[in-house]
């Protein structure tokens, strides 16, 4: 139990803390302005998703019930995919493919950690 729950722990950490600069990059540097625009996407959309990053990683790791929860991990998935086929679509280097698939399996990891953790402790 102890193990599960480091483990939830830890990578719910990366993936919040990941998710949260990404945001402040989003919002503060140029570079990312230019990246958006270099992937087809309107400058609005930098913005919300830098929005729904914040309270995607606050509702990630603020005590909130399991239904919103399952929320905020469905919207990281489908963010993590679409960055990966966004930076293939538009013949991004090798390393800005992985990293949405690398913090991808940090958030399943925690995913799957969570609901094992609750199992667990239904059954205690």
């Amino acid at each position: 139990m102890k193990a599960i729950k480091i483990t939830y722990w830890i990578t719910t950490a990366i993936v919040g803390l990941m998710m949260f600069y990404s945001a402040y990059a989003y919002l503060t540097q140029d570079a990312m302005v230019q990246a958006f625009h270099h992937l087809g996407y309107p400058d609005y959309f930098r913005v919300e998703l830098a929005i729904g990053k914040v309270l995607g990683a606050i509702l990630l790791i603020a005590p909130v019930s399991a239904k919103i929860k399952e929320w905020v991990y469905a919207g990281f998935v489908i963010t993590f995919i679409s960055a990966f086929i966004a930076h293939t679509a538009s013949g991004d280097p090798v390393n800005y493919r992985v990293m949405p698939v690398i913090f991808l399996v940090l958030m399943l990891v925690s995913y799957f950690t969570y609901h094992k953790q609750n199992q667990l402790l239904k059954t205690a």
